[in-house]
C-alpha cells in the first residue's frame, strides 16, 4: 500500500531564497510547455505529449536559463509530467461529455509544489535533515518516524510556510478481529451516528472562525490591488482557512483511528456530495462537516488496517424502519424516529445508521450470509 508522511521544513533565509528561486524555474518550465503544445496545436491541429517536450524543449531551455540550471534535471522533468496529466485528464473529461476547463498558465504565487521523482536523485536524507540540490540540508521537524520504502517526494510552500511529503510504499498491518461491525449515517448537527447509538456532534470551525474571517474580508477589500499590504492581509485571511482546515482534519484523524480500532469493517452511505452542496440552504453547513474528508481518511485507515469499507445506497435510509422495514415518512425536521408498527422509537440518524449496515451484502460482512430481516434485528 502507499502512504504520504508530511512534515514541516524550516530553510534559512538564503536556503529559503534558493527554494522561491528553483519554484519560479518550474513556473517558467510550465508557463513554455504549455505555451508550446497550444502553438502546436493551432498550427498542426495534432498534440504533443511528455516524451516530446522532455527531449525537445527541456535540454535547450535548461542551458538558456540560469534559473533552470539550478534545479535538478529530474525534478524538472516532473513538472512536464504534471502538465502532460493536466491535459490527460482534460480530454477524459471532454470525451465523457463534460465541460472541464483547458489547462490554464500559472502565475508564481499560484504554482506551490517542486516534485522529485526518486529519493537520492537531487534529494536525500542526511543527518536528520533533508537535503536539496543546490539548497543544501534543511532543517526538518521529524514529528513521527517514516514506516516504508520512500518513493518520491514533494516540498511545498503554503502561506509563507515550507513542508516537505513523503511518499511511500509500505505493508499494510492488520489489526485483530473485534467481532464488531457499523453503519456511519453523516449529518451536519449530528456529523456521525453509527449503528450502535454514538452520536459525535460537529465542531462547526468555519462557523466558530466568521467573525475573523469576516473581519479580513472586510479589511481585504479595502487594500489596493496589488499594494504589499493586500498581499498581507491575503497571508493572515489564508492562515485562517488552514487552520480550520487543520482543525477539521485533527478532528477526523482521531475518530477513524478511534474506529478502526474497534471495528473489523464499516459500511456508508454512497453520498453525490457535489450535488448536494449545490442546495443554497444547506451548502455552507455541508462545506463545514466536510464528509467526503472524513469519508476518504476513513476509508484509507480502513485499508490499511485490513477492515472492509462498503458505500451503499442512501434512498430512504432515514424512512425506513431498521426493527420491521416499513417506510415511516417524516420531515426533515423530525429528528425521532418512531415506528407505530414495531414500537421502535430511536434518533433518526442512529435508523438511518442501522439500515445503512443492513444493505450490505453477505460477502461485505465478514463472507457470513445475513438474510435482510435478521440484520435489521440484529441491529435494532
Amino acid at each position: 500500500m502507499f502512504k504520504s508522511y508530511k512534515y514541516r521544513l524550516y530553510p534559512k533565509t538564503k536556503q529559503a531564497i534558493s527554494l522561491e528561486t528553483q519554484l519560479a524555474g518550474h513556473c517558467f518550465l510550465y508557463n513554455k510547455a504549455l505555451e508550446q503544445r497550444r502553438e502546436i496545436y493551432h498550427r498542426t491541429g495534432k498534440g504533443i505529449g511528455f516524451f516530446t517536450q522532455s527531449t525537445d524543449l527541456l535540454p535547450g531551455l535548461k542551458k538558456e536559463n540560469e534559473i533552470l540550471a539550478l534545479c535538478n534535471y529530474a525534478s524538472l522533468n516532473q513538472t512536464l509530467r504534471r502538465l502532460d496529466k493536466s491535459f490527460k485528464d482534460f480530454y477524459s473529461r471532454v470525451k465523457a461529455g463534460e465541460k472541464p476547463g483547458y489547462p490554464r498558465f500559472k502565475s508564481s504565487n499560484r504554482f506551490n509544489t517542486i516534485f522529485y521523482a526518486i529519493i537520492g536523485n537531487g534529494c536525500q536524507i542526511k543527518d536528520s535533515r533533508l537535503y536539496l540540490q543546490n539548497v543544501g540540508c534543511v532543517k526538518v521537524k521529524w514529528h513521527r518516524p517514516i514506516k516504508g520504502n520512500i518513493k518520491t517526494l514533494s516540498v511545498t510552500r503554503r502561506n509563507g510556510k515550507w513542508y516537505v511529503c513523503f511518499y511511500v510504499e509500505y505493508e499494510a498491518s492488520v489489526l485483530p478481529k473485534t467481532g464488531k461491525e457499523i453503519g456511519i449515517d453523516l449529518g451536519l448537527n449530528t456529523v456521525i451516528a453509527t449503528s450502535d447509538g454514538q452520536r459525535i456532534f460537529s465542531r462547526k470551525y468555519l462557523k466558530t472562525a466568521e467573525t475573523h474571517l469576516v473581519k479580513y474580508h472586510k479589511q481585504l477589500s479595502r487594500k489596493i490591488p496589488g499594494s504589499i499590504h493586500r498581499k498581507k492581509t491575503c497571508i493572515l485571511l489564508a492562515k485562517r482557512h488552514e487552520k480550520i482546515t487543520n482543525q477539521r482534519l485533527d478532528f477526523y484523524h482521531k475518530i477513524a483511528y478511534s474506529f478502526v480500532r474497534n471495528y473489523d469493517g464499516f459500511a456508508v452511505e454512497n453520498l453525490k456530495i457535489k450535488n448536494m452542496i449545490k442546495n443554497k440552504y444547506f451548502a455552507k453547513g455541508i462545506a463545514d462537516a466536510s464528509w467526503g474528508v472524513f469519508l476518504s481518511i476513513l476509508k484509507s485507515k480502513a485499508g490499511s488496517a485490513g477492515r472492509w469499507y462498503r458505500e451503499v445506497s442512501p434512498n430512504g435510509t432515514s424512512q425506513e424502519c431498521s426493527g420491521c422495514g416499513v417506510i415511516v415518512k417524516k420531515p426533515l425536521s423530525v429528528r425521532m424516529h418512531s415506528c407505530p408498527h414495531c414500537g421502535l422509537h430511536i434518533d433518526r440518524d442512529v435508523n438511518a445508521a442501522r439500515n445503512i449496515l443492513a444493505r450490505t451484502g453477505p460477502s461485505q460482512r465478514g463472507g457470513v450470509a445475513i438474510p435482510l430481516v435478521e440484520a435489521r434485528s440484529q441491529s435494532s
